[in-house]
């Protein structure tokens, strides 16, 4: 769908949207920011402000120019704000993907833990074909050809896991965790994760 397209479907609701391109060329991953400042009735927003101006709103969308083959894709139906189908990766996949982020990002970043507790509690099988691909295009196994399988991931994610300051994964994620759920980050350590990594789908 080109910009001009997506700015015309957001006019018929309101919303006057600018893009910002914030990509390099040599990018196999396109980012753009949509800001809009006119807060039409298709965006209702909890923190929109009751009194004074509205707020910018910016959003971040990024783009795979290169996606790694081996995705599987199902299709979804909305209803709002008029009936629609959009496709998306099915759950393997998405799960395929969050474990190349665990497994080659280069910083830590407890939300990625946090979604790989979700994925792994409801045994979530793992798409190995996508994950196989995804580490052969980028991060540490670029290049490579192993053979991707439930035996590679666990010991890849053994490693990981072992390396990993869960001190600070806990207070990286802590602001994003409802109040309630808060003593569940109390657990998080090596054992925690060694045990939900034991629950990867073969």
């Amino acid at each position: 769908m080109s910009v001009a397209l997506i700015q015309e479907r957001l006019a018929a609701y309101g919303n006057d949207i600018e893009f910002v391109d914030r990509s390099r060329v040599d990018q196999a991953v396109r980012t753009a920011f949509l800001k809009d400042d006119s807060l039409g009735d298709l965006l209702q927003l909890r923190y929109r402000p009751t009194t004074g101006p509205a707020r910018m709103i910016r959003i971040k969308l990024e783009v795979d120019t290169k996606p790694p083959a081996g995705g599987t894709f199902e299709t979804r139906y909305l209803d709002f704000p008029f009936p629609q189908a959009t496709v998306a990766h099915d759950p393997p996949s998405l799960f395929a993907g969050k474990l190349h982020a665990v497994l080659c990002r280069r910083y830590l970043k407890g939300r990625e833990w946090f979604d790989f507790i979700w994925y792994t509690a409801r045994r979530t099988p793992v798409n190995y074909q996508l994950l196989g691909s995804a580490l052969a295009q980028t991060g540490p196994w670029a290049g490579s050809s192993d053979h991707v399988d439930r035996e590679w991931c666990l010991r890849a994610l053994e490693s990981k896991i072992q390396s990993i300051d869960w001190s600070r994964a806990r207070e990286d994620v802590r602001a994003f965790v409802r109040t309630a759920e808060l003593p569940s980050l109390d657990v998080w350590g090596r054992e925690l994760f060694l045990g939900q990594a034991s629950k990867l789908a073969g």
